[in-house]
């Protein structure tokens, strides 16, 4: 198991500081894993979130409504929309009635790629966590937000 102390050779002022930076240290961990898991079917972790959202939605959303339901808030969910539109995962519908209204909708495509990624790869980040671990773990997140 990992001991932040060691891993950044550092010692801390108390445990607040210490839980504090290793929340830091550990999702920045968490980022990388996710990044590399990716990487072969070209998309990020954030333009998988998008693809999610849109394929929960069963209905075209507006840009801000997927950025309120975004997990990472990214100002850049446009451009991550960009890509994923140039790669035909997904698609803008203009409003009949109003110009300035776009919708967002996930394409054949989109969902093909949704189904071609295991929808179990982050169980290996918390594999050294029994459930009731990942439980109480979960509770002090939310009680610290």
């Amino acid at each position: 198991m990992g001991d932040l102390s060691k891993d950044i050779n550092s010692t801390f002022a108390n445990n607040r500081i210490k839980a504090l930076l290793n929340i830091l240290y550990t999702a920045s961990w968490i980022s990388g894993c996710q990044n590399e898991f990716f990487k072969p079917f070209g998309i990020s972790p954030q333009q998988y979130n998008i693809l999610r959202i849109l394929n929960g939605a069963k209905e075209p959303l507006n840009v801000q409504v997927i950025k309120d339901r975004m997990i990472e808030r990214s100002p850049n969910a446009t451009r991550l929309m960009d890509k994923l539109c140039a790669k035909a995962y997904i698609e803008r519908l203009p409003c009949e009635h109003d110009r300035r209204v776009v919708k967002i909708a996930i394409t054949q495509k989109g969902k093909e790629l949704l189904n071609a990624i295991p929808n179990n790869f982050n169980k290996d980040l918390l594999k050294n966590l029994t459930e009731v671990e990942a439980e109480q773990l979960s509770n002090l997140l939310d009680k610290m937000r």
